[in-house]
């Protein structure tokens, strides 16, 4: 007795050109439409699960993790501290939003600051 796979049934949405080249390559390979999905689904899956740690960032956040990568870690200790120090720069330069405790104190700020 063979033992069957078990199936389920879905409906799905896919462009006309989509669904005809499936249906096109179902008859070439002389195979269901839904067997030509599911194959496709099943490669798709596999591609993404070899590529799995970079598939998480974005090209050009994959190409910084290479390119940090390349680098020595006496040269990324030092990147690492020079950006630290653009960080402090840039923090003490803005300037804190003012906060109030209620908003006849605001008025009161904002009165005082008119007159100076």
């Amino acid at each position: 007795m063979t033992k069957k796979r078990p199936f389920a049934k879905i409906a799905i949405t896919l462009p006309e050109a989509d669904l005809a080249a499936a249906d096109r390559l179902a008859a070439l390979q002389d195979r269901s439409r839904s067997w030509i999905i599911a194959e496709s689904v099943r490669r798709y899956v596999a591609e993404c699960d070899a590529a799995e740690p970079e598939s998480a960032l974005g090209a050009s956040r994959q190409e910084q993790v290479r390119r940090d990568l390349a680098l020595t870690a006496h040269q990324r200790v030092h990147d690492a501290e020079r950006i630290a120090a653009i960080g402090a720069t840039a923090a003490a330069s803005f300037e804190q939003p003012r906060r109030f405790g209620s908003f006849d104190d605001f008025l009161t700020w904002r009165h005082s600051a008119a007159a100076e």
